[in-house]
């Protein structure tokens, strides 16, 4: 169960303990989290290049990299990408990897082993505290067209254009985590089992009601190997 009133949120879990990282993944998820895990820093790295979260969930004696490294790499970035909260998880608790962390920049530090309810309160007042996981906006500007998240109405120049019930899902769905890839398996609610064709043949004629050039999208983007993203002008 999530925490009550916990904000929901996008977060990155990295861990090179693979049954760990996927218990994290099991339970985090159940409390609400929209979850993405790496097993070391270099692939959350690559992940953090490709899109935004709302909070790290990072282990410290990782392969290669550690966890301290990668997070003052994180807090080395600029804009909002630096300030993206960080609770460490980990098995060093002595009081001086405690300090190291925190000097860090990190938000939170959680020793192993941990209560799962525990970890899911400390990670909602970490969102709470931050706003990281504040309000998306009711309406979404994407050029000429105007989206309206909540009525799932979209305009084009203050004239209404026809969406079907699956097309205002399916942008109603990328419009709660703008410029953030979603997987193709998630917005495909278990159509076709699980291919996502009809998820491919919503994206193309969305493309023809809301881009300039459909063959060329700026708005309803192809994330190669993931899925979809909308980026939105606001």
């Amino acid at each position: 169960m999530a925490a009550p009133d916990a904000p929901a949120g996008h977060l990155l879990v990295v861990d090179d303990d693979d049954r760990i990282r996927g218990l994290l993944k099991q339970y985090l998820a159940r409390s609400g989290f929209r979850i993405t895990t790496a097993s070391d820093a270099a692939s959350a790295r690559r992940l953090l290049e490709l899109f935004e979260v709302d909070l790290l969930v990072l282990d410290v004696m990782m392969p290669g990299e550690t966890g301290f490294e990668l997070a003052a790499w994180l807090r080395a970035q600029p804009g909002r990408k630096g300030r993206t909260p960080v609770l460490i998880l980990t098995a060093r608790d002595q009081p001086t990897d405690r300090i190291e962390g925190l000097s860090l920049g990190a938000d939170d530090y959680l020793a192993k082993p941990f209560e799962p309810q525990e970890l899911v309160l400390r990670i909602s007042a970490i969102l709470r505290r931050t706003g990281a996981a504040s309000e998306r906006p009711a309406r979404l500007s994407l050029g000429r067209c105007l989206f309206d998240m909540e009525r799932g109405e979209l305009f084009r120049d203050d004239e209404p254009v026809r969406l079907t019930e699956a097309e205002a899902q399916l942008l109603r769905r990328l419009g709660r985590e703008p410029h953030t890839p979603v997987e193709r398996h998630l917005l495909s609610n278990g159509a076709d089992e699980g291919s996502g064709r009809s998820v491919d043949i919503q994206v193309t004629r969305l493309r023809r009601k809301i881009e300039a050039d459909p063959k060329n999208p700026r708005y309803l983007q192809t994330v190669r190997g993931v899925g979809y993203m909308l980026a939105p002008d606001r």
